[in-house]
């Protein structure tokens, strides 16, 4: 399954790229609904400086901060430094979960975020693939409008 999200942040490409790829700002991101926690040993790790192809430990996805209800095996396979990356992992309920998110300057000060997700769950849960479609678009909208509210406030 595959999707994607886009949305215009007014804010320069150079702000949003350093919220965008720390814990704190992927955090702000998800919540309320759930929070990622980064492996022990890694907290201080961000997209920028997490070592491209090898993975970094169990990423643990909890909802509304809380309760553990899955894990990402976070690892980066491309970094394109202040542009995007790629994210190529595996997940407790997924075989594959690749994230592709880009930023891209605009002409007027403002910067346009892009995600791409593609997700295969695992064998038992693909009957449910309709409903993560449906409930990771949301998560993922939800995403871009708490980054667009966090420059707006800002």
């Amino acid at each position: 399954m595959i999707f994607e999200r886009q949305s215009v942040i007014d804010a320069p490409v150079e702000q949003v790229w350093a919220r965008v790829v720390t814990p704190e700002g992927i955090n702000d991101e998800l919540r309320p609904w759930m929070t990622m926690s980064m492996p022990r040993g890694a907290e201080s790790l961000t997209v920028d400086n997490i070592p491209v192809g090898t993975p970094i430990g169990r990423c643990w996805m909890r909802l509304f901060g809380v309760l553990p209800i899955d894990y990402d095996l976070l690892t980066i396979e491309e970094l394109l430094p202040g542009r995007g990356f790629h994210e190529e992992s595996t997940m407790m309920s997924m075989s594959r979960w690749r994230h592709e998110r880009s930023v891209e300057s605009l002409d007027n000060g403002k910067t346009l975020v892009q995600d791409r997700i593609t997700f295969t769950l695992r064998a038992l849960l693909r009957p449910l693939t309709p409903i993560f479609a449906v409930v990771l678009g949301a998560l993922f909208g939800h995403r871009h409008r708490r980054l667009q509210t966090h420059f707006a406030n800002a």
